[in-house]
């Protein structure tokens, strides 16, 4: 399943994403996934692979205009200037092996270089080596500072999404701009224990699914895109959760269990002074 973005390109609701993966893991891992039936990658600058991605694609033999690319310009970069972030981009599209990337994001709002950083990707789009930008981690506050001056509006904002954290007015805010909502991290991360809610065990155990499932469905459900990690064990089941519903009564239950608690709290957008 596909969403439109707001400038008509289709991305695909799940993806896998290739973050601590490393080396020949993260070129195998890659190519499994799109011969598992994956059409959607996440990579960044931040977690150097983006070579090794763009070998796992070549190596899976599928062909490049049917994967949906994604990759995200480093904070670090962004502050040593305008050369930096479009050099950075250069070596994105030859380390990815690719004429374009789908969609590149900026990866946190660094005040003082997305003004400028926003204008180089759109100047990447009119040059079609880049088809979709957008951001990650920005609030509603800096969504706002960045369509005072953008050309381009952006199609997308991934942010940290699982029942622990449901962003319902932040997602709401998003889609009042017509910008989609890309949840990362949907199971949480360091001490956050998805796994051992009961509400979320009971409705593993209704649905015969696993618990990852029904997070995973409850994400889709909502109309976002997600992007679970790469890992081979799970392909089959994640994909599978295009396969069943649930009841709008169990989706109420799990919106219930958010608790605002993101799975690091040095993730807050709000740690980037705006």
């Amino acid at each position: 399943m596909t969403l439109k973005l707001n400038n008509g390109i289709e991305i695909p609701q799940i993806g896998a994403g290739t973050w601590t993966l490393r080396g020949d893991i993260a070129t195998d891992n890659v190519c499994m996934a799109l011969k598992a039936g994956f059409r959607h990658i996440d990579t960044a600058q931040m977690y150097e692979n983006e070579a090794e991605v763009g070998q796992g694609i070549i190596n899976s033999g599928v062909a490049r205009n049917e994967v949906f690319l994604t990759t995200k310009i480093a904070p670090p970069i962004m502050r040593e200037g305008e050369e930096a972030v479009r050099k950075s981009i250069d070596e994105s599209l030859t380390k990815l092996k690719t004429p374009y990337i789908d969609l590149m994001l900026i990866h946190w709002p660094v005040k003082e270089s997305v003004k400028f950083t926003w204008k180089i990707m759109e100047s990447y789009v009119r040059e079609g080596k880049i088809r979709s930008i957008g951001v990650s981690n920005f609030n509603p506050n800096h969504l706002e500072d960045l369509l005072s001056y953008a050309e381009i509006r952006p199609v997308i904002n991934q942010i940290e999404v699982h029942p622990y954290m449901s962003q319902e007015e932040n997602i709401a805010f998003n889609r009042n701009l017509g910008i989609q909502i890309e949840a990362w991290g949907p199971f949480g991360q360091g001490d956050i224990d998805i796994v051992g809610n009961p509400t979320l065990q009971s409705l593993a155990k209704k649905y015969q699914k696993t618990i990852s499932q029904i997070v995973l469905r409850w994400i889709i459900q909502r109309g976002l895109i997600t992007i679970p990690r790469c890992k081979p064990k799970h392909f089959t089941e994640n994909l599978e959760v295009m396969q069943f519903s649930l009841t709008d009564e169990d989706m109420q239950l799990i919106n219930g269990l958010n608790q605002n608690l993101r799975s690091n709290p040095r993730n807050n957008p709000e740690n980037f002074p705006w």
